[in-house]
């Protein structure tokens, strides 16, 4: 429960609430599309995240902090995920000498594998439900919201 006197909350015009549940809208029909769509070759939308930024990174390691960070989620969280992608061979944990709680995630082969197996249709289905859909001056209007909003 707010503990802001009601005169004081500053309430959504139409205009801003039609615009804000429309993003709303977007950003789940877009997701759960995607997801659904990785869901088809056996990966969930977290463990394709894990995946393609490992391969991005040096080595392709980062650090369980970094990596929880990066998605936004709580470094139990990732840990509890890191642990079931291990168990399918998708990464591996090594030790973080700089941090004796912490651990690095690092991609495998087989990890690597899996990714390179994936992009293609996680490619077209982010191509199917996003970028085709929109026109050149959409999409960059899209960047510059998402710019704004990702700060």
């Amino acid at each position: 429960m707010s503990k802001k006197p009601p005169g004081t909350v500053r309430w959504l015009d139409p205009d801003e609430e039609r615009a804000w549940r429309a993003l709303r809208r977007m950003m789940i029909a877009v997701q759960s599309r995607t997801a659904h769509d990785l869901a088809a070759i056996g990966l969930s939308d977290p463990d394709y995240e894990v995946l393609s930024t490992l391969s991005e990174r040096p080595g392709r390691t980062s650090t369980l902090h970094e990596q929880a960070a990066k998605m936004g989620w709580s470094r139990s969280r990732l840990s509890r995920h890191a642990t079931r992608m291990e168990a399918r061979g998708l990464l591996r944990r090594e030790p973080d000498p700089a941090d004796g709680r912490g651990c690095y995630l690092v991609l495998t082969e087989r990890g690597l594998e899996t990714l390179e197996d994936a992009a293609p249709a996680h490619l077209e289905s982010v191509r199917r439900h996003v970028i085709d859909r929109l026109s050149p001056a959409d999409l960059s209007a899209l960047e510059a919201i998402a710019r704004k909003l990702d700060g």
